[in-house]
């Protein structure tokens, strides 16, 4: 084995390949099949879209673990530990077992350049064909048609929402990027977009490859939501649903999607009862997707970090009364817009906290002071600081106990701060 401890197979993957995202399948592809010759032995899941990607991956595992399947999933970013991005059966995969898929990974690929993320894709995909798997959840890391986890054929695949994000890679309109999300979806395989208003590309994508596209509101949707909600489908209906413990309405959209999915796998053989549907419902949680750590004063987590999470974030602010100010911890990428996000919630946030991200992509706070200034908003309520738990401490030392704080714009940046936020312990 090449090295003995993942952050040294960590540290090495960076330096291996000079782009850190190199869109393409033919390098990744030949190196599975030295890994494994044939289908994967178990049901596959894949999952694309601008937003609401883990919200739909955390649904997917807990009502398919709670039907008594065993379940992998696979996601990225991480916030914290790298084990997040591969679990299998509830648990995140340890550090020796994904020592071990990396080293197959390095054995098969001989002399063929991956990039990091396509290692962890390979890794994942290796650790679940030797898991006795019922099913695996993957989760697109850019795009679709050319991401590494496209390699696998999936049985459902399933488009959260298209927005415009990633343009540098994936275009410039939302037909564009569509058209990238469209190429999870394979010949006579079942895929669900989950949003209302499908770009016109997207459904001639599916129509010119034969596939049946369950959309929002037309082939299944939900109704009610304050206390309890109800779905339908195509041939059959949920009633008297509990609401997710995400917290958030669009979590309802998020997860009726993932109840069509879940009716389309009964037809391959994965069948679910109602209680472990509200089991599943109930016990699911996304990481720092509007998480609430109590205070006083009471923080949010969430990684919002374009226009369309924003909008959600906002939404989720305004609800109900809030007595005191919002204070803002915020740091985005710079290759993102930083502009579009900050008009959105600049009337929700009272005073901004701007933290360094300490990585190449960031944004300098100073340039995001910028960018605020020219949303109108008062230099005398921006504060810049070096690092993500700088600006957390600052803004808990200017918090009331009636206020509360936001920490949002970044994987990055609430990854930085949510073990100290969540133990209390700011040290």
């Amino acid at each position: 084995m090449r090295f003995q401890t993942l952050e040294k197979w960590l540290q090495w993957q960076i330096t291996l390949h000079h782009r850190e995202i190199e869109l393409g399948l033919e390098r990744v592809l030949s190196v599975w099949r030295r890994l494994w010759d044939g289908p994967v032995p178990f049901r596959v899941v894949t999952v694309a879209g601008t937003n609401g990607k883990g919200s739909s991956v955390a649904f997917l595992e807990a009502i398919l673990s709670s039907a008594g399947y065993r379940v992998g999933s696979f996601t990225s970013p991480h916030l914290v530990r790298y084990n997040e991005r591969i679990r299998v059966a509830g648990e995140e995969a340890s550090d020796e077992t994904i020592c071990r898929a990396f080293d197959a990974v390095d054995r098969a690929r001989g002399e063929t350049p991956l990039t990091f993320f396509e290692f962890s894709a390979l890794a994942a995909l290796q650790i679940f064909s030797q898991s006795g798997l019922d099913v695996a959840v993957l989760e697109v890391g850019l795009g679709g048609r050319l991401d590494a986890v496209n390699i696998i054929d999936p049985d459902v695949a399933l488009i959260t929402s298209i927005g415009l994000d990633h343009m540098a890679w994936l275009g410039g309109t939302v037909d564009e990027i569509a058209l990238e999300k469209a190429g999870i979806m394979r010949p006579g395989k079942p895929a669900v977009y989950a949003a209302k208003f499908p770009p016109s590309s997207l459904l001639s994508y599916a129509e010119d490859l034969g596939v049946k596209l369950y959309l929002a509101d037309q082939d299944f949707g939900y109704s009610g939501g304050a206390e309890e909600w109800d779905w339908w489908g195509p041939d059959r209906r949920w009633p008297g649903l509990p609401r997710p413990a995400m917290v958030g309405d669009y979590q309802l959209g998020n997860a009726s999607a993932v109840l069509m999915v879940l009716s389309l796998l009964h037809a391959a053989g994965l069948s679910v009862t109602g209680l472990a549907l509200r089991r599943g419902l109930e016990s699911a949680v996304a990481a720092a997707r509007f998480e609430l750590v109590p205070g006083p004063p009471d923080t949010l987590l969430d990684v919002a970090h374009n226009p369309h999470a924003a909008a959600a974030l906002a939404g989720n602010l305004s609800r109900g009364s809030h007595p005191g100010r919002t204070l803002a911890v915020f740091g985005m990428m710079a290759d993102k817009d930083v502009l579009g996000v900050v008009q959105i919630l600049s009337t929700a946030i009272d005073e901004w906290y701007l933290a360094d991200l300490q990585v190449p992509r960031g944004m300098a706070p100073a340039d995001v002071a910028k960018i605020l200034a020219s949303a109108a908003i008062d230099a005398n309520r921006i504060y810049l600081h070096p690092t993500p738990l700088g600006a957390y401490r600052a803004a808990r030392s200017a918090a009331r106990d009636q206020d509360r704080i936001v920490v949002f714009g970044s994987f990055y940046l609430v990854g930085a701060v949510i073990d100290q936020v969540r133990s209390g312990e700011l040290v």
